[in-house]
């Protein structure tokens, strides 16, 4: 082999080694880029999981608090009827309700309205129509509406928890009224909700999400002359 073929070899050799490496180096970096891709991918799942997430909760709080604030209502209504509502017989007392959405009473009663062209006839009616304007509004504010309205000695189980079963204490005693509501909803409980993850409040051990007691106190007496 004379020189000149020497020296052609060599710088062949030289250049092939050097084009190795710069290969190599270009294969690191789009694996690089790949991973980045792929990290940046699961954080910003990670971020929609977590603004889902948060509009959930935002939902269900509203909803309680639109709850709470429709039983404490009905609590004040009841105590303004209070002859009413201290009877224990549900043919005498239209407060006392069990319904499931969509809410209505057995005998709706519009006497209150101001397009009502005849007054309340007696404290029966008064009820029937507080309760007729109430349930459209509960039904519209949650959905998938259940509401129990009982006397009831044990609105919670051995466990603490609340129950729409109602427990009526002895005539006279421990006759306190309770307003219970629920509605659908999503729950973090998979194995007491359905596939996709709504727990109704018709389902078999649901439970009520609000529940207010109410004395409605002694019946006004007629002054006496």
């Amino acid at each position: 082999m004379d020189h000149n073929s020497l020296l052609y070899s060599l710088r062949s050799r030289w250049r092939t080694g050097d084009a190795s490496p710069r290969r190599r180096e270009s294969g690191f970096t789009l694996v690089e880029v790949l991973v980045s891709i792929v990290v940046l991918s699961f954080g910003i799942l990670g971020l929609v999981g977590v603004q889902a997430f948060a509009l959930q909760s935002t939902r269900e709080a509203r909803l309680q608090a639109q709850a709470a604030n429709l039983a404490r209502e009905m609590t004040e209504l009841m105590r303004g009827n209070n002859q009413i509502a201290i009877k224990s017989d549900a043919s005498l007392n239209p407060y006392l309700i069990n319904l499931q959405s969509p809410l209505s009473p057995a005998t709706a009663n519009y006497c209150l309205g101001v397009a009502s062209s005849s007054a309340c006839a007696d404290g029966t009616a008064v009820a029937r129509a507080e309760l007729t304007d109430w349930l459209t509004r509960l039904d519209a504010a949650l959905p998938g509406a259940r509401v129990v309205i009982c006397f009831d000695k044990a609105p919670y189980d051995s466990n603490g928890m609340p129950r729409w079963d109602c427990t009526p204490g002895a005539a006279g005693v421990d006759e306190v009224a309770v307003v219970k509501i629920g509605w659908t909803r999503k729950s973090t409980l998979r194995a007491s909700a359905t596939s996709d993850g709504v727990e109704t409040a018709t389902a078999s051990g649901s439970y009520p999400y609000v529940v207010f007691p109410v004395t409605s106190g002694n019946p006004v007496e007629a002054p006496s002359l």
